[in-house]
């Protein structure tokens, strides 16, 4: 789970939120809103079957149990015996601890709940984004159920963008072993703080896209940027000949400069927790993922309120302060 590639693939892949209105628009728009639970359903089912009978088990304590209890069979002596078998603990107490250490990480590590914070923030403005892009797209620019779901994709290309660019951050971070090798005399060596050149960039892009994204807004830009100088005529001849719907991509390809950015920051932070807390890495993951999941379920209570108050320019514009704050 330590490496970067494989924790952008599985979140691209299989806990996007993106995705979901991306197909949910097409679903809505024509079949009914039950299958759209149907779907979610058939996704969820698939995804327990794959984990039950595919993926292995990768907690080093149990896998040594494992070990002990295969040695034990194959030589018939009980003396080899693994940590966690020597533990006086009922599941009952185990499950407590499983819930109580990640709460512990929470208070007693600074830079966990930092970057906790800092990954909820983002991802509760991405689950704001589901109530956001139908007032933009939807309202501002008179877009079909469909054709909002498809201004999800710019987030969706931004991420896989952010996945394809692993290969330099691998680069970057072989770079940083080598000269701390250098420095130390000690062969691979490595502090997670080499982790975290993906969230120092992603923490600033993020910002910048959100603010791109609010002054973009505005229904009279046009699918590419505006025509300042071509008359009227011209400019009604080109969007009708492009397509008879006028597709807004200027704020589209800056929210998927927010996808990558958000990509950026979720590597690093991932990736730095699982490098700084190596036997609990579960643990730090699931406060990481307590923390952001709360921030997911607030933030679409206060959005379309924030919006309709605010407008759509400034009501992204706080978003991007709240993320500027986060990166200063």
């Amino acid at each position: 789970m330590s490496s970067p590639t494989e924790i952008k693939i599985s979140d691209i892949l299989l806990d996007q939120p993106e995705v979901g209105p991306l197909i949910g628009g097409f679903i809505n728009q024509y079949r009914n809103w039950r299958w759209s639970f149907y779907t979610l359903l058939i996704w969820a089912a698939v995804q327990l079957a794959l984990i039950f009978f595919v993926v292995p088990e990768t907690y080093h304590p149990v896998l040594l149990r494992n070990k002990a209890r295969k040695l034990r069979k194959e030589t018939g002596e009980d003396r080899w015996i693994a940590p966690i078998e020597r533990l006086d603990r009922s599941i009952l107490m185990t499950v407590v601890w499983s819930c109580v250490r990640p709460f512990q990480l929470l208070v007693l590590e600074p830079m966990c709940l930092l970057l906790c914070v800092l990954s909820a923030i983002l991802l509760g403005i991405l689950y704001l984004f589901f109530g956001a892009f139908p007032q933009v797209f939807g309202h501002n620019h008179g877009f079909s159920l469909s054709e909002v779901g498809l201004a999800f994709l710019g987030l969706l290309m931004g991420m896989f963008l952010g996945i394809a660019s692993d290969v330099l951050w691998k680069r970057n971070y072989a770079r940083l072993v080598r000269n701390y090798s250098k420095e130390t005399g000690k062969e691979g060596s490595s502090e997670p703080e080499f982790r975290l050149p993906p969230t120092i960039v992603g923490a600033w892009i993020v910002p910048i896209s959100l603010f791109g994204f609010a002054w973009t807004s505005f229904s009279s830009v046009h699918w590419i940027g505006t025509f300042p100088d071509l008359p009227a005529a011209a400019i009604h001849q080109i969007q009708r000949r492009v397509m008879a719907d006028t597709v807004h991509l200027v704020p589209i390809i800056f929210s998927g400069l927010f996808g990558l950015g958000n990509i950026f920051v979720f590597s690093g932070v991932f990736t730095f927790l699982v490098d700084c807390y190596p036997l609990y890495a579960a643990s730090a993951l699931a406060a990481n993922s307590f923390v952001r999941s709360s921030f997911a379920a607030a933030f679409p209570l206060f959005g379309l309120q924030m919006y309709n108050k605010l407008g759509y320019e400034w009501a992204s514009s706080v978003l991007g302060f709240l993320a500027l704050s986060m990166a200063l």
